[in-house]
């Protein structure tokens, strides 16, 4: 099985770049913030304490949202669901894509047609679309939510990872697995899977980056976490009408989603460039 630690020397060599590491930076402040800061929170995320859109003071550093909440706290509460909503969806489509993946590349003829060709009618839809279609049908729940974006993301990842995985099942180890009557199973897990950790890596931390901009951007419409519950892309769609007279309720929670966009995005294609310098000398 060689290549076993391919991935994790990939993975070493990439977060020791000063791009990764901005990466890094960016994702630990908006993760501390996430688990520490509701306990700094002066008020309930749902509490109205003031009048709607106050200015920035002693009281309100961020000042007040549109029905007069407290924007610093509704902050500090709101990061936690998205985090873990684009965690479960990024986990899913991953885990989805990379087993339909595998499995096409593994079985070949008409299995492997028979998966693509329908990997192929799902990335025909637009992720976003297939959400609202499916949400707009079953109810909004971020449960559910999740599971759709996780799932939207199948087709991408699967094409990717059985292109990964069609010269690692060609080589001799593989081929001398098959020969010895090794189980497809264990074949799948403990030969063909480390050889392609490296694009699976790449993949974890686009398709996470993808998956927060994709809820924030439902949440925003409406499709995400029900009010009055703090959420940040929540927190833009209902205070953008007081946009110019108080826009920290919409800047605030838009800058900490960027960061922690940006700094999944900066570890992700660090990795990427580290696989493709790796590749490049082999």
């Amino acid at each position: 099985m060689p290549g076993g630690k391919g991935g994790l020397s990939v993975l070493g060599r990439a977060v020791r770049t000063g791009q990764a590491r901005l990466g890094l930076a960016l994702l630990a402040v908006v993760g501390l913030l996430i688990v520490f800061g509701r306990f700094f929170a002066r008020h309930a995320p749902d509490a109205i304490v003031g009048r709607p859109l106050e200015d920035p003071s002693g009281k309100f550093p961020l000042g007040t949202d549109i029905l007069g909440r407290d924007v610093l706290s509704r902050l500090l509460y709101g990061g936690l669901t998205l985090s873990w909503m684009a965690i479960l969806a990024a986990c899913l489509g991953v885990f989805l894509g990379c087993l339909v993946g595998l499995t096409a590349a593994y079985r070949g003829g008409a299995v492997d047609t028979l998966l693509m060709r329908a990997m192929d009618v799902l990335l025909s839809f637009p992720e976003i679309i297939f959400v609202l279609l499916f949400v707009s049908m079953l109810g909004r729940s971020t449960l559910l939510t999740s599971v759709l974006v996780g799932v939207a993301f199948v087709p991408g990842v699967s094409r990717v990872m059985r292109g990964a995985a069609l010269p690692v099942i060609g080589s001799e180890y593989v081929l001398w697995a098959k020969a010895n009557g090794l189980p497809p199973s264990r074949i799948l897990v403990r030969e063909v899977l480390p050889g392609v950790t490296s694009p699976l890596m790449v993949e974890a931390g686009m398709r996470l980056v993808w998956a927060v901009a994709a809820i924030a951007s439902l949440s925003y419409l409406g499709f995400g976490i029900a009010p009055p519950a703090a959420d940040w892309g929540l927190m833009v769609g209902e205070n953008q009408d007081g946009l110019p007279v108080a826009p920290l309720p919409v800047l605030a929670p838009i800058a900490l989603i960027l960061m922690m966009a940006l700094g999944g995005n900066l570890i992700a294609e660090s990795i990427a460039r580290t696989v493709g310098r790796t590749e490049g000398k082999s």
